[in-house]
């Protein structure tokens, strides 16, 4: 099997124990050095801290890792040349040798195949802007239809055409739930302004829907679970509606365009929030990765 499972991770799933997949890209293309280890320490300490297994998850010279020990983390953290990959990239990765940090696209894939039901990330991908010029579309998306996953995360990148992405995710038949809202998260954001039609108040009340999935059976799509970051450390709504318009209007003036788009936009809204945008970021990770540890083991417990 091209799959190099940790052996606290497949223990784990062997024994019915609740895991929880977390990406790398975060990693190495998300935080600068050396926060980005810390952070990705932290995360997998908050993961234990609610009972479960962390399985972060990496390509490594052209093997796909489902958790990581000690040194791999610190190669993923550290290691120059290390790639960005999503789902599309994964058997180029793998024939060459390659290696790279997983996206949520190819994290969803990886844990799916190990038989690791519940991920948990910042922000997923969507329907960018202009959609009807550029016809510029999140892999996430598309592969979260075809793959039965739980993720738990604040919503999509604020960022992003929040309406089309929701309309985007009913088409393809993704289920999505505000956890504890009725209101579509929007990343930095508590609230984006936008409505979730289902929401679910407790863990438990997440693995029962997991359940149903299983029991009704039909197309193998995801389960994204919105979990809103607290108000108090959200990114303050007023600025990031000056920064964000601000950074739309550069983009569009310095003529960015395609996959360079969303990190000139993040890079900007960093740079130009004095820092707030990232540590809005960390904060709703942080609050995902908990809930998820949560879920996975309401999940286990089953």
């Amino acid at each position: 099997m091209v799959l190099k499972v940790s052996q606290e991770v497949r223990e784990a799933i062997e024994a019915g124990r609740p895991v929880v997949a977390l990406e790398s890209t975060i990693i190495a293309h998300g935080l600068p050095r050396p926060r980005n280890l810390q952070v990705a320490q932290e995360l997998e300490a908050a993961v234990r801290g609610e009972g479960a297994v962390p399985a972060t998850i990496a390509v490594l010279d052209g093997r796909p890792h489902i958790g990581l020990d000690k040194e791999q983390l610190e190669r993923v953290a550290n290691e120059e040349g290390i790639r960005k990959l999503g789902h599309r990239d994964l058997p180029l990765a793998v024939a060459s040798g390659a290696s790279g940090a997983t996206t949520v696209s190819a994290t969803a894939q990886l844990a799916a195949l190990a038989g690791v039901r519940v991920f948990a990330t910042g922000g997923l991908g969507g329907v960018h802007r202009q959609w009807t010029v550029t016809q510029d579309e999140s892999a996430d998306l598309g592969l979260l239809a075809r793959t039965r996953i739980t993720v738990v995360c604040a919503g999509v990148k604020s960022i992003l055409d929040v309406p089309a992405t929701l309309q985007r995710l009913e088409t393809l038949g993704v289920a999505v739930a505000g956890y504890g809202t009725d209101r579509f998260p929007g990343f930095y954001l508590s609230d984006s302004g936008h409505p979730v039609d289902w929401r679910l108040d407790t863990p438990e009340q997440v693995a029962e829907v997991m359940r149903a999935q299983d029991a009704l059976g039909g197309a193998e799509s995801a389960l994204i679970v919105a979990n809103p970051v607290p108000e108090a450390e959200q990114l303050d709504p007023e600025v990031h509606a000056r920064v964000l318009a601000d950074a739309l209007r550069a983009c569009e003036e310095q003529g960015v365009r395609g996959q360079a788009v969303t990190p000139f936009l993040l890079d900007h809204l960093v740079r130009h929030t004095d820092g707030a945008s990232l540590s809005a970021n960390l904060a709703a990770v942080r609050g995902n990765v908990r809930l998820a540890g949560r879920i996975a083991a309401a999940w286990a417990g089953a």
